[in-house]
């Protein structure tokens, strides 16, 4: 049984009750990229979006901000070729006060958007959330 089975393919959501090991093993059964960022030592965007960059394996061009994310989530991975789907865990994200509620926001929104982008390809990509 599928652990992911009351999971949308295409989602952004608070990991809640799924523990991070459970859920790279079933990005291994699944055969998807498993994507991990921990973000608990960051305090802002720059730092947010440094660590998931390095933790992602982005170019090391990558702009470090919201439409730089998005491209990397989307135009350059798919450039790359055919994609067996995502699952994605962003945890410990910040809430302090140079990355706080809106900040967070905007960058689920990014997310949001790259699933919206890979459902319309019918690729699976999940997004699994956590705050400090």
């Amino acid at each position: 049984m599928s652990l992911l089975k009351t999971v949308p393919a295409n989602v952004v959501q608070s990991i809640r009750a799924f523990r991070v090991a459970d859920l790279q093993e079933e990005a291994r059964r699944l055969g998807q990229h498993f994507l991990y960022a921990y973000c608990a030592n960051a305090t802002t965007k720059q730092q947010v979006l440094t660590t998931i960059a390095e933790s992602f394996h982005f170019p090391r061009h990558f702009g470090k901000n919201f439409d730089a994310l998005h491209d990397c989530l989307t135009d350059l991975t798919y450039k790359s070729g055919a994609q067996p789907g995502f699952l994605v865990v962003l945890e410990q994200l910040p809430n302090t006060p140079k990355f706080d509620r809106e900040a967070r926001e905007t960058l689920l929104d990014v997310f949001r958007d790259a699933a919206d982008f890979w459902a319309d390809k019918k690729v699976a990509f999940r997004v699994f959330y956590s705050f400090q």
